[in-house]
């Protein structure tokens, strides 16, 4: 098991070895590396600033030697997200935890110069505004703002994934939206997905969310309807991994999806299919829902005899 490293990329995974090592070198590299691939930059700049998360200071020691760069002022923005979103009180103890609140507050909102810096570097990179979409969920803006930067975001890159799994949060009913709203967002999606795209999981991730803001009864084989399992089936039928250059670089995030999906469905076929293409590489959605994400992956990995 490879624990919270859903990709098959073997440059991030030396990188991210070499980030938690310390050694910095490696990751801006690397992040240069996937300039004009959004899905790509995506990816590596989210994987490289989780396993940073604590040495932001490192990364701006490293831009006084190098303004202009906008892989460095992208890395520093999401290092802080990062960093802010370990602060987060939980929802049930905020009224006792008013520092804590401010606390996070404050470091969420010093992520939004080094994004928007790294967006006007990079006029044309989508990525910048991906993460400022998690700023805005983060800091609960209003809906305005929201709209504002997905359609930056969406306007740069279309099916950029990671900012439409950010749009789907924000559409959510756990963030303030409908649940028809966002099954509608997710249906169009991926009706819309090119040739590859991992898209269709938006569909199952939707239902994961609806039922997790319900806070119904989250047990094996209680979670869909009929109904939803046919549209889940569907969605994974719409999916082919057949796109010049190989896999998607978020194939094996969509795996896990609908294959926490199917096994919650009690459909070990399917299920063990999508789970066999992880390579016990697991992703923090959907198995979050459920618990430990590592521990639900390991379970349900168990049960299929995988």
């Amino acid at each position: 098991m490879i624990p919270d490293r859903p990709w098959a990329d073997a440059m991030l995974d030396q990188a991210v070895e070499a980030v938690l090592r310390g050694d910095l070198r490696a990751a801006v590299a690397v992040l240069a590396d996937s300039r004009g691939d959004p899905e790509v930059r995506a990816l590596r700049v989210e994987a490289l600033s989780r396993a940073a998360a604590g040495a932001s200071r490192s990364i701006e020691a490293l831009l006084a030697y190098d303004q202009g760069n906008p892989d460095l002022w992208l890395w520093l923005g999401r290092v802080r997200l990062e960093e802010a979103w370990e602060l987060r009180p939980d929802v049930r103890a905020r009224a006792v935890q008013a520092d804590r609140l401010h606390a996070y507050r404050t470091a969420m909102d010093q992520a939004r110069q080094p994004l928007l810096t790294a967006a006007t570097l990079a006029p044309g990179d989508p990525v910048p505004w991906e993460c400022l979409m998690w700023l805005a969920i983060g800091l609960d803006r209003p809906r305005g703002d929201k709209d504002a930067v997905w359609y930056e975001c969406s306007r740069r890159w279309p099916t950029l994934y990671p900012a439409a799994v950010a749009r789907l949060i924000t559409l959510s009913p756990g963030w303030g939206g409908t649940a028809q709203e966002m099954l509608g967002f997710a249906r169009a999606a991926a009706a819309q997905a090119p040739e590859g795209s991992p898209l269709p999981a938006l569909v199952p991730l939707a239902h994961f969310e609806i039922v997790a803001a319900g806070r119904t009864p989250m047990t094996r084989g209680g979670w869909f309807s009929f109904e939803t399992q046919r549209e889940i089936v569907s969605a994974a039928g719409r999916w082919t991994e057949r796109q010049f250059g190989g896999a998607h670089p978020r194939s094996i995030e969509a795996h896990n999806v609908f294959g926490a999906a199917f096994y919650l469905s009690d459909l070990r076929r399917p299920a063990r299919g999508h789970l066999a293409r992880t390579g016990g590489r697991f992703s923090r959605l959907p198995w979050s829902h459920l618990g430990d994400p590592g521990q639900q992956y390991r379970r349900a990995c168990a049960r299929l005899n995988l």
